[in-house]
């Protein structure tokens, strides 16, 4: 068998993505980006899934859509099922980045709700992103359901992914707000107040939302759709 000179460039590149050096696997990334090949597509993958270095995934990611879609997005759909948190994780996030919208019925709700919190956050995001008119209301009804989960990240995530569907989240996080928990309370109230107020900050609508609930005024400043701003209370807020 005749080896050619791409099968060696391409046998190079699969070693380079494997370096145990970050600054080679980024410079090995960066090249396939520059001059994609399908042939590359499933190393590529297979990096993200393990890689360790935020900074790699994200040329990885990079490379990955200056491949044809017709390569890459089969590849992203298998690693959705994959046992690897981060292979999920890295899969959505790059299916993000792609925003082809024939990836939409992989955000399943197992995905939306996976206990891995990178994972979920990776699909509330994509999810979002990659949504189709006139389902806002089904995929706020599934964000909700998570509404307290997690540390301050996560409930920014879920927050911001909840006020990017607009009025469509409403009806959700109106029913969040009247849940049996006061974490999810607190977290349906903030983000409601976001909602409504763009401008508000993620730290203030917070400790807003804890002094309604410990006052038990939850489920009157949920419907009420005002400010959201405790009564009496006139001061101004930060941003985040």
């Amino acid at each position: 068998m005749t080896v050619t000179g791409q099968d060696t460039d391409a046998r190079r590149a699969h070693g380079a993505l494997d370096d145990g050096r970050s600054s080679v696997r980024l410079r090995a990334a960066l090249a396939v980006g520059t001059a994609p090949d399908p042939r590359y597509v499933a190393a590529l993958v297979e990096r993200c899934a393990v890689e360790p270095e935020f900074f790699v995934r994200d040329m990885l990611t990079w490379a990955l859509t200056r491949h044809p879609v017709s390569v890459t997005l089969p590849a992203l759909l298998r690693e959705l099922r994959s046992e690897r948190p981060q292979a999920r994780s890295q899969a959505l996030h790059t299916l993000s980045k792609i925003g082809d919208r024939r990836a939409w019925p992989a955000i399943t709700p197992r995905l939306l709700a996976d206990p891995d919190d990178e994972v979920a956050r990776s699909a509330w995001r994509a999810a979002v992103l990659l949504i189709p008119e006139g389902e806002g209301a089904a995929l706020a009804t599934i964000l909700a359901a998570q509404l307290g989960r997690g540390e301050r990240e996560t409930r920014l995530s879920l927050s911001r992914a909840l006020v990017a569907l607009g009025e469509a989240a409403e009806p959700a996080l109106r029913e969040a707000a009247t849940a049996p928990g006061p974490g999810v309370r607190a977290h349906a109230l903030a983000t409601h107040r976001l909602l409504r107020d763009p401008d508000a900050g993620f730290e203030f609508a917070v400790e807003e939302a804890k002094r309604v609930v410990v006052l038990g005024g939850a489920t009157g400043r949920a419907a009420g759709g005002g400010t959201g701003r405790p009564p009496g209370d006139a001061s101004e807020h930060g941003g985040q």
